[in-house]
């Protein structure tokens, strides 16, 4: 993965990054699921049990079990005015992460309804200034989701000047941050 965090350990993250990479180099962990069965050489007792989810369920249970961490299974609500009640109760570093995370998912989602409404403008020949309205609207919700990308981690990472005399120029690591285990909200289709 190359990349660069703040301390040794992977996140859950990282994780789930690593085991979407699996499936297509750059694969978005949200876009990936995951299947676990047993193979016909193993004992008969596992051969007929199977498992399968979204790889970010996955990643932050194989996170919490290797570094002996508490499972989340509180999922973060999807609906922005939810969100917002979110960030007033987020106590913890990795929960404000987390919030800033769905946040940006939120905004993929909605750059991909914007983008199917520039479309309709399009076909419907409604006034190019509509089309190109939407145009720059979507494009806009996607630089400020892969604002939200970058900046998250800031949050969740250790900010002290006294023992990292280089903080002001710390580079923020690619990864995301831990999250809680989400509903996948995924694009709609």
């Amino acid at each position: 993965m190359g990349v660069t965090t703040t301390s040794d350990t992977p996140t859950a993250h990282d994780l789930a990054r690593a085991l979407a990479e699996q499936l297509y180099p750059g694969a978005a962990p949200r876009d990936v699921t995951v299947s676990f069965s047993a193979r016909r050489q193993a004992p008969i007792e596992y051969r007929d049990r199977g498992r399968g989810g979204p790889v970010t369920v996955y990643a932050q249970a194989l996170h919490a079990t290797l570094y002996g961490l508490p499972t989340d299974n509180e999922p973060l609500p999807t609906a922005l005015d939810a969100l917002l009640q979110a960030t007033h109760t987020a106590t913890s570093p990795e929960q404000k992460t987390a919030v800033l995370r769905q946040i940006a998912e939120q905004l993929r989602n909605a750059a991909e309804i914007i983008q199917r409404y520039q479309y309709r403008a399009q076909w419907g020949r409604l006034p190019d200034d509509v089309a190109q309205q939407l145009h720059d609207a979507h494009d806009q919700a996607q630089q400020i989701a892969q604002a939200l990308d970058r900046v998250a981690p800031s949050f969740s990472a250790r900010t002290n000047a006294d023992t990292a005399p280089d903080a002001h120029r710390r580079r923020l690591p690619t990864a995301a941050a831990p999250t809680a285990p989400t509903t996948p909200a995924g694009r709609r289709r």
